[in-house]
């Protein structure tokens, strides 16, 4: 007989190779529409790309991440999907630096 596996979300670029299973969040108050950085239930600060996106930062395993995820409603709650990534300091710093080259070539293609 064949055992099922649960899938896992695994992390991978050019310097590491992290495995990152979801980390349980805490559930998320409604959106703020007037501000761009809004404060969950939790605490927690976040900021709004979209209605549905928010870009977050918060710890796992003892190291600071920067999150971008997709949220939905469930319960009149918004909560958060799995859709997202879980950006190192490092790699948030490297994708600081490549946007004026990710602006340009966006240009280019307008």
């Amino acid at each position: 007989m064949a055992s099922k596996r649960k899938s896992k979300q695994f992390v991978e670029d050019s310097d590491s190779d992290e495995f990152l299973d979801d980390e349980p969040k805490k559930p998320a108050a409604k959106k703020a529409k007037a501000a761009d950085k809004s404060s969950a239930s939790g605490g927690n600060d976040f900021f709004e790309l979209s209605a549905k996106r928010r870009v977050s930062i918060n710890e796992f395993r003892g190291k600071l991440m920067v999150d971008i995820r997709e949220f939905y409603e469930a319960d009149g709650e918004t909560k958060p999907g799995r859709k997202g990534i879980s950006l190192s300091l490092d790699q948030w710093e490297k994708l600081k630096n490549l946007i004026p080259k990710i602006d340009e070539q966006l240009a280019g293609r307008k």
